[in-house]
């Protein structure tokens, strides 16, 4: 093998070119000055992120759901409407749907602000009843924390008169922000609906090369395709989550089913996070609802079974092994977004994760990348399809 084919290789494989003066110092000192400059770089993507995130959260959930909304838009576009008539269609129908949902959810919700300063003492209650075979063990310990109990009593309610107005003033602050973002979000999802396909054409103008137009035209088509072709059907398997847990816990008489299978819905898009919370919400609920400590527990054990159903049956059939994905990386992706963006990032994380590992697919360097962001087997998926394509 030649010298240039060995220095061909090196720099493929380090990302850095070396020649025939370079010491094994000044090699080391390259590849240590490459991934320097790498690692000051990420760290100043992600501060730019974390402090640019009142504009770029609602930006990012306008882009998602013009995703989401593609194939209805191309759909009603083969029916001869205009893309404006199309996405105006579209956004308002958005937009009467989020005002009923919020119609129809706002007694519960107040409902359940109210009871949220007796949340606690209730569920003290109702574990204090539930141990009453070790009775010996409470009374000895009721018996030691006596003489502090009228403190704690006035500390715990000096914190609720302290708290509460806190909580409510911090809402009452934050409407109007949250208002202005839906509106910021509403009117880009509009806009990208609008344009239609100019987003391509654009990319097409600007490509200097027919083969580089052609690949740019490849990888953003396939991108769009795949991730409309997720959201969309996740948004489906959690909207036939949310009915599944609003009717169980209808049958069950849980207090408030349709905000139950609403709270589903919209935490189901968290993978295994959004799970765990809304369990957890079910097992408070029910200690707060029922008597006896089976019946109390049963919600959250329903709801479990349903979010076990959904992830190991229900989404991989429809989803795909294809766009399965690596599960430690999609919780290190969630936990990093949710630290970034907290609930809002949490959402975008696993739709990022799909177009970057679709990326991957279209770059020869990045295959490698690609197939760690995967899930264990649809490496298998890939070569065939690439024989296939051969």
């Amino acid at each position: 093998m030649s010298d240039d084919s060995q220095n061909n290789q090196t720099q493929s494989a380090t990302g850095f070119a070396l020649t025939s003066n370079d010491t094994p110092t000044s090699a080391v000192f390259k590849f240590s000055h490459q991934w320097a400059v790498i690692g000051i770089f990420l760290l100043l993507l992600l501060a730019s992120i974390a402090y640019a995130r009142d504009f770029l959260v609602p930006v990012a959930l306008g882009i998602l759901l013009a995703l989401v909304f593609s194939p209805v838009r191309r759909f009603l576009e083969r029916r001869k409407l205009p893309p404006a008539v199309s996405a105006l269609v579209i956004v308002g129908g958005l937009i009467t749907l989020m005002g009923f949902g919020l119609s129809s959810l706002a007694d519960p919700v107040q409902s359940w602000i109210k009871e949220a300063p007796t949340i606690g003492s209730k569920i003290e209650q109702k574990l204090r009843g539930a141990n009453k075979s070790a009775k010996a063990v409470i009374e000895a310990g009721e018996q030691i924390d006596k003489i502090a109990r009228v403190k704690d009593e006035t500390e715990q309610v000096q914190k609720v008169s302290t708290r509460e107005p806190g909580v409510l003033v911090q809402l009452a602050t934050s409407v109007p922000e949250v208002l202005a973002q839906v509106a910021f979000t509403l009117v880009l999802l509009f806009f990208l609906l609008a344009s239609g396909d100019m987003f391509y054409e654009k990319l097409v103008h600007i490509m200097p090369t027919f083969k580089d137009k052609r690949n740019a035209i490849r990888i953003s088509y396939d991108i769009e395709s795949k991730l409309s072709n997720y959201l969309f059907t996740i948004t489906t398997i959690n909207a036939g989550l949310g009915v599944a847990v609003g009717l169980a816990m209808w049958w069950l008489g849980m207090p408030n089913p349709i905000l139950f299978g609403v709270l589903a819905f919209v935490l189901n898009f968290v993978p295994y996070l959004g799970a765990i919370i809304g369990v957890a919400i079910a097992a408070v609920l029910g200690l707060l609802t029922f008597d006896h400590t089976g019946a109390a527990l049963l919600p959250a054990l329903v709801y479990l079974i349903l979010t076990i159903f959904e992830g190991q049956l229900a989404t991989p059939y429809f989803v795909g092994r294809k766009l399965e994905m690596n599960p430690v990386v999609i919780f290190l992706t969630v936990a990093l977004w949710a630290w970034l963006w907290s609930f809002v990032g949490m959402l975008v994380a696993v739709p990022l994760l799909v177009a970057v590992r679709t990326f991957c697919e279209h770059i020869p360097r990045l295959h490698a990348f690609g197939t760690f962001l995967s899930a264990r087997g649809s490496e298998n998926i890939e070569r065939e399809n690439a024989n296939n394509d051969d």
